[in-house]
């Protein structure tokens, strides 16, 4: 299959490092223009020099509505828009004060609203676009370690899944992925304890998903790049009969058959 997104314009939320990161670049070889976003100038600065070629970068914290006004006056066009900014924080439902769920509501799906909303018009107005949400298993698996952030999930899939129909006759598609446990600098950084003790990152991730998503059929960790190459596909013209779904690259998490 040839992914071929020349001419294309595509922003990445949340890019990087990570799946982001990743899915900017398999973008970029497909060849796509790409935008990739960060809070902070370091860490675009970073991720640019990674990323090489004619990627542009905008340092701009989407998860408040001034941020996407920012970056919707700085790029009002897009051919493909990844919403891919998320965050997640273990906490048990009865020690997750308010202000933990009105952080990850913003980032993890009001972010998502206001670019779709932005962007999704002028996509209709060309006749072809694509509007890709970051998921996650726990969506439908919701952790009970953090049940703040599969709600938020849950609603990513919903988003994508209403706004799909909303976009029905135009050329546009909107799905959303879901990834199950990824071997990202996040959850690298939360195996930092099994990593100081001996283990590989990987034989670490491996023992996190047998210990607490047993279901997995992989019995470990997909890479970023594994994730990246689904997302890459749904933006690329070959999906042009793909919208509404929710597709999964969680290793076999989700234990049901849809």
């Amino acid at each position: 299959m040839n992914f071929d997104l020349s001419g294309k314009s595509a922003l990445v939320t949340g890019s990087t490092e990570g799946i982001g990161f990743a899915i900017a670049r398999g973008l970029q070889e497909a060849g796509a223009q790409v935008v990739i976003n960060g809070r902070t100038t370091a860490n675009v600065e970073t991720a640019l020099g990674r990323l090489g070629g004619a990627a542009r970068g905008r340092a701009i914290d989407l998860g408040t509505p001034e941020g996407a006004r920012e970056l919707i006056a700085a790029e009002p066009a897009f051919d493909i828009v990844v919403n891919n900014l998320g965050i997640f924080q273990p906490s048990d439902f009865f020690d997750t004060p308010d202000d933990v769920w009105d952080r990850h509501w913003q980032l993890n799906v009001m972010s998502g609203v206001r670019l779709a909303r932005a962007y999704l018009p002028g996509m209709a107005a060309r006749g072809w676009g694509r509007m890709l949400f970051l998921g996650s298993e726990s969506a439908f698996n919701i952790p009970v370690e953090m049940i703040h952030y599969g709600v938020s999930k849950t609603a990513d899939v919903s988003l994508a899944r209403g706004l799909a129909k909303r976009m029905a006759g135009t050329g546009v598609t909107v799905n959303s992925i879901l990834p199950g446990p990824t071997l990202s600098e996040g959850v690298a950084q939360m195996l930092k304890a099994e990593v100081a003790a001996g283990k590989t990152l990987e034989q670490a991730g491996a023992d996190f998903v047998k210990a607490h998503r047993p279901t997995s059929l992989i019995g470990r960790p997909a890479t970023v790049e594994e994730v990246a190459n689904m997302a890459v596909y749904l933006a690329s013209p070959l999906a042009s009969a793909t919208t509404g779904a929710a597709l999964r690259v969680d290793g076999g998490v989700i234990d049901f058959i849809v």
